[in-house]
């Protein structure tokens, strides 16, 4: 049925479990997955005069290379082979890089992990999988966050 499926991961706790997923789905589907961690510019921008901060815009691509390469080690455990992306903001929001490399490969299912955080928490943080759902050419899975303990 979905033959590229695209999954976005910050790292975190919720992004692990949508990768898994998406790993699960790409081992019963036959199909080709591809993993994406994007760079976020836009929370580096706090210097006072404006400048990006190199050695911490070099930390962060870092730590997203390695969440990739545990991502492709987590699929290679599960006999799926994954591509990996490292993209960066570069003046855009997270949802726009990820709806931009879902059609430039072009994928035919994301898969987003979600926290499910509603009233202030929503509001403060915003939503990158609420953006990539309302944004997005093709299907979308959410995983939402199992609590952990």
């Amino acid at each position: 049925m979905y033959q590229r499926i695209l999954v976005a991961t910050d790292g975190s706790a919720t992004a692990r479990q949508a990768v898994d997923e998406a790993i699960r789905f790409a081992s019963e589907q036959k199909a080709q997955l591809r993993v994406i961690h994007i760079v976020d510019e836009n929370v580096i921008y706090w210097s006072a005069d404006g400048v990006i901060l190199d050695s911490v815009f070099e930390t962060l691509r870092r730590s997203g290379q390695a969440i990739l390469d545990e991502a492709v080690a987590l699929a290679a455990s599960a006999g799926v082979q994954a591509q990996t992306v490292l993209q960066e903001t570069v003046g855009k929001r997270v949802p726009e890089v990820i709806i931009a490399e879902a059609t430039a490969w072009p994928a035919d299912l994301l898969v987003v992990g979600t926290h499910g955080r509603s009233g202030v928490g929503h509001l403060l943080l915003g939503s990158v999988s609420q953006a990539v759902v309302r944004l997005a050419p093709v299907p979308v899975l959410l995983v939402r966050g199992r609590p952990s303990g």
